[in-house]
């Protein structure tokens, strides 16, 4: 029956919308991106990573530690061919999983704040692996270029209005988020930098109602965010819910990720079902599947297996995945079309 239901998965058109790059490299890739270094001209003569070395920076018992495990990752990361090489394998993964696209969410505000580097040459490796996985699985990517909400509106200024400048060049460019600690900063010092994004053509995301109340959620669909990530805390506001049926805003719901941050405090506490039950736009994403141990496969096999989803409603939340993208309505009719021929 597991392997029916996952052959099942793997033939649903769907799209991932929740994605960190940056979450999404392995262990044993972090190792090979350390090797490659070494061997790099010119470049820091650091130790080689061991496996269980790189095993013990994705270990964290809470979003803090996460936030801290996520900077040791991107800390790896040094050249175009890294962003090469984990984009790629990235897309690869998906491709194996019935992923026919995906938004993926690229943490500049993290090279800029931390790593002090520009981003240009690094998003040209993430380019190449774009465009070669495309061509040899079919599977196409836009990506989010994400800023970190504690580091102020300042660095998400740098963030955002390096998005719009790219994108005349890189369509692949589709929007803007904010990540980060929202313990820390909301989303309203954010508003005229979202307005201004959406004035340069840019979409508009942002994580909120992750370790805050429903306030974070409001705050971010009165800044203008078109899909909400995580919204795990509007089952707290009945108000909150109503508006987000009537309005059909999109959640990016990431049921292991809110699990393993401790964001929610057990599966069984996870409002999903709820949230579809009461007709909100739920859609099925893995966050950070590296660093939870559950890629979009395993979310969708949660969903039937914890929270009763049928193969019906599996079939919904993959309509609504790719409903709920930033695709133009030609590529969304056409995978909705095979979406319907899967049995």
């Amino acid at each position: 029956m597991a392997t029916d239901l996952s052959m099942y998965l793997r033939r649903l058109p769907k799209a991932e919308l929740h994605l960190h790059l940056e979450g999404a490299i392995s262990p044993e890739t972090l190792v090979e991106l350390s090797e490659r270094r070494i061997a790099r001209p010119g470049a820091a003569k650091l130790p080689v990573l061991t496996l269980d070395e790189a095993r013990a920076l994705y270990r964290y018992t809470d979003f803090s530690g996460f936030l801290l495990a996520f900077k040791a990752i991107t800390e790896q990361l040094h050249s175009a061919e890294d962003y090469e090489l984990a984009s790629l394998r990235m897309l690869e993964r998906l491709h194996a999983q019935g992923v026919v696209h995906a938004e993926v969410y690229v943490s500049v505000g993290v090279v800029y704040y931390w790593r002090r580097t520009s981003f240009e040459p690094l998003f040209a490796g993430m380019e190449r692996a774009r465009i070669a996985a495309e061509q040899q699985w079919g599977i196409t990517c836009f990506w989010i270029f994400d800023a970190v909400r504690h580091f102020g509106p300042e660095e998400a200024a740098r963030v955002f209005r390096k998005a719009a400048e790219m994108r005349h060049e890189f369509p692949s460019i589709i929007g803007i988020g904010i990540g980060g600690d929202e313990r820390r900063t909301g989303a309203e010092p954010f508003r005229e930098l979202y307005e201004e994004a959406r004035a340069a053509g840019l979409r508009l995301t942002a994580h909120a109602g992750e370790t805050v109340g429903p306030g974070g959620i409001w705050g971010a669909i009165n800044i203008g965010a078109e899909r909400i990530g995580h919204a795990l805390t509007a089952i707290e506001d009945a108000d909150l819910m109503a508006v987000l049926a009537e309005r059909q805003i999109p959640l990016e719901i990431c049921i292991t990720s809110n699990v393993r941050t401790a964001s929610c405090a057990s599966l069984a506490e996870h409002p999903v079902r709820s949230y579809f039950d009461a007709g909100l736009m739920v859609t099925i994403n893995s966050d950070d599947p590296a660093l939870f141990g559950s890629d979009l496969e395993d979310e969708y096999r949660l969903a039937a297996q914890q929270f009763d989803f049928t193969r019906e409603q599996l079939r919904e939340l993959a309509s609504n995945s790719l409903e709920a993208s930033f695709l133009p309505p030609e590529r969304k009719v056409a995978w909705l079309q095979a979406l319907e021929q899967v049995v």
